[in-house]
This record gives C-alpha cells, structure tokens and sequence, in this order.
C-alpha cells in the first residue's frame, strides 16, 4: 500500500515519501488525527485485490488507468469517483482489512489517537447493510489499541446531499443497534447544502449523548461554519478554512478555542486552495486558531498525516515549535478521554 502517486503533483508539491520510506524512519512525534474518511483509505492496491475477492469488475484496467483518475477540479470530481471505488467493499470482512490497512500506516505516522468517520449511507444505498459496514470497521478498532498503539473512536457521518428524513432513518437504526459510535459528523457535497438542513439530526444525536463535528467552510462560506456552530451546535469544525475570510467569526473561534479540522494536501487536491504556499494554515496559526493538521482522505489526496507534514515543511517552511503546536492541538482537541489525552501529551513533551 504505498503513498499516491498516479496523477501529476502541483507544481509546488515536493515529492512524497513511500510507506517503505515512512516506516524506515526514526520515530516521529505523536500526534491525533481527527478528520478520516475510512472509506478514503482505500488504496488503488486494495481496491483491485477486493474486486478480485468479490468478483468485481472494475472499469479500470489496471492500477495506471485507475490513479490517472486521481487528478480532481473540484470536490464533487473527487466523490464521484469516491462513491465509485466503494463498490468493492461487500463484506465484513472487506471493511476490516480496509480499516486495518489504515491504522498500519497510520501508526507509522506517528498516529496515537484516531478519531475515524464511516458513511455508512454511502454502503446502504448499494445493498449493504448497517451491521456489515459497521461491525466490519469496528471489529478492527475494537483492539486497535491493543495491536497499534492507536486509541480509536469511530464518527458515523451523514451525507449532507441527502435528506435529513434519511439521516435520521441511520441514525435511529444505528441507535437500535446499539453501534459503537461516539457521535455524529456531517461531509460530502458542501455547496447548496448548509448546516441548518440537518438542526433535527444534530438535535437527535445530542438527545442521545453523542459528540458532533461537520464538515463547514471547505468550499462552503464562512457562514456556514457560523451555522454548525449556533444551529447544530457542534464542537469541532472539519476544514474550516474559509473563517479567514470573516474577522468577526475568527476572534470568536479564537476565544471558545474551537478546534479547526485542517487537510492542506486535500485543499489542494480539490482546489479550495490553488497551491500549498497559498496555504491560510500559517495566517490561521499566526491568528491564534485552534488547528490541527489531519489526511481526510489520504489515499486521493497524496499522502497520510505524516506526509502533510512534510510537505508543510517543505513549502511552508513549518517551524518544529508549529509542528508541536499542532501535534498538541490535535490531541487536546480529540474526544479521547481526559487520561488519555494526558498520556500523550506527556509523550509529546517528552
């Protein structure tokens, strides 16, 4: 499972370390990541090895002809072939060697503590079920810790391009299950589809005891990180970029410490940032902001948290005190327990 590595870099990007590379390397700080698509981990490699296991036919001929579509204008360009790619997952079995495949590398990276989204709308609408997308992904985290080092917690996120009835509908059957969630997220199609569309879902969801996070300020307005935050009512903001354009709106996450859900090598990769030297990461920490540095979807987006780092230091020339900085936010910032962030910070420190 190496690194991508099929489409052309912009031009500003220095070249990415393999896996080979990353796990050769000395030991590297440890750090949260906090914004983790599961299903956007699924390699070019595991895709074709699923589809060979469940008699897939994939409309790639081979892993050249697949990574040659890794090359996106926009966030839809990119679900589109997201949701195409999720064909291959079918069984149990499918979505624990993805998610197993995620947390080897990330551990490599330096990873203690992941806090991992699964959309498990996404898998009902192809015919498979709740308990197969589910239990499949938690059967893995349930002893991450145990065999990576890596505390977890696993996020059900909604797809905001659907309806909230629908939402609602997996939320409640999720409940019924008693699946082990620890709260609620909110991604996919940003555009035409604000925060305020999903009050009930949060509301529920708060009703039930779970944490809230949602994607807002991507490609979305600033507004619509206002709108998580008054209407949903959510404690993290994932993205959150587009607060750099509302002053007003940036004292106010700087005061309450809200923490910002930061992927510079996906904002590149979809255009909400033309290169990673226009990057506002540096201008949101010179703020005072609470962000942390996470992969979203690494497996399309060229490279795992440790490569985002590289390259923030590469073009940014991020500083080792900044790179601690957000190691220690992305951690104080998880919703691991109070011990447990403890723990690694300690670590951090150390």
């Amino acid at each position: 499972m190496n690194t991508y590595d099929g489409a052309a870099e912009p031009a500003d990007l220095a070249p990415l370390p393999n896996e080979s590379d990353a796990q050769a390397a000395p030991p590297v700080m440890p750090l949260a990541e906090l914004h983790l698509h599961i299903e956007g981990t699924l390699e070019p490699e595991l895709i074709f090895a699923l589809a060979e296991r469940n008699g897939i036919e994939l409309p790639y001929a081979d892993l050249d002809e697949l990574r040659a579509r890794y090359e996106f204008t926009d966030l839809q360009s990119f679900l589109d072939l997201y949701y195409a790619n999720m064909a291959v997952l079918r069984t149990e079995a499918d979505f624990a060697d993805m998610t197993r495949a995620y947390l080897r590398r990330a551990a490599a990276a330096g990873v203690r503590h992941a806090e991992i989204m699964l959309d498990p709308q996404a898998h009902l609408s192809r015919g498979v079920s709740l308990e197969t997308c589910v239990n499949g992904v938690a059967s893995v985290l349930a002893s991450s810790r145990d065999e990576f080092g890596i505390s977890t917690l696993l996020i059900a996120a909604f797809l905001r391009d659907l309806s909230e009835e629908s939402a609602l509908e997996v939320l409640e059957a999720l409940l019924a299950m008693n699946a082990p969630i620890a709260g609620i997220g909110l991604d996919s199609a940003e555009v035409g589809n604000p925060p305020a569309k999903f009050e009930r879902l949060f509301a529920r969801a708060g009703e039930a005891g779970l944490r809230k996070i949602a994607h807002a300020g991507e490609e979305g307005p600033p507004s619509y990180i206002i709108e998580a935050l008054d209407v949903l009512g959510v404690e993290r903001v994932d993205h959150g970029i587009r607060c750099m354009e509302d002053p007003e709106l940036v004292e106010r996450l700087v005061a309450d410490r809200v923490p910002l859900t930061v992927c510079p090598l996906s904002n590149v990769r979809l255009r909400a940032v033309d290169k990673l030297a226009d990057h506002p990461l540096p201008a949101m920490l010179a703020a005072g902001l609470n962000v942390c540095v996470n992969s979203d979807d690494p497996a399309y987006f060229g490279g795992y948290v440790d490569d985002n780092f590289a390259q923030l230091e590469s073009v940014l020339g991020l500083s080792e005190f900044d790179r601690v900085r957000l190691a220690a936010n992305s951690i104080s910032s998880s919703f691991a327990s109070d011990e447990r962030k403890a723990e690694l910070l300690a670590e951090l420190s150390g």
